[in-house]
């Protein structure tokens, strides 16, 4: 009995900290969160059809393991979450204003030319 108690803490340790292991994000699966980030909102506002989102959503992700790919999608999907923060429900006007802005910004230009001062 105590065998199997001691294997069930154990067991239940080693869990929880793959758990958080893939929480943990390096800086490629951050910046590949930020444009799948751009990519659900072009969706969203149907700038993209479902073809080009699953394509597009394929070529952030690609190169990324499954569990990398969970924590990025979850990642953005709090990015787009956020974006909607103090919108009451159902102003839809509202929604499309802050995806339009936020698809527009800086943050979803993704080849945008580096500007450097000397």
């Amino acid at each position: 009995m105590v065998r199997l108690i001691t294997f069930a803490v154990l067991a239940g340790g080693l869990t929880f900290s793959m758990q958080v292991r893939s929480l943990a994000m390096g800086p490629a699966e951050f910046a590949a969160s930020g444009k799948l980030a751009c990519v659900l909102a072009e969706e969203s506002l149907g700038y993209v059809s479902k073809t080009e989102y699953g394509n597009l959503t394929e070529q952030v992700l690609e190169g990324f393991d499954q569990q990398e790919s969970d924590a990025i999608y979850a990642k953005a999907l709090g990015y787009y979450d956020g974006l909607m923060f103090g919108i009451p429900a159902g102003d839809q006007e509202r929604v499309y204003s802050r995806l339009r802005n936020f698809v527009s910004s800086k943050a979803c230009a993704f080849s945008a030319p580096v500007n450097v001062l000397i």
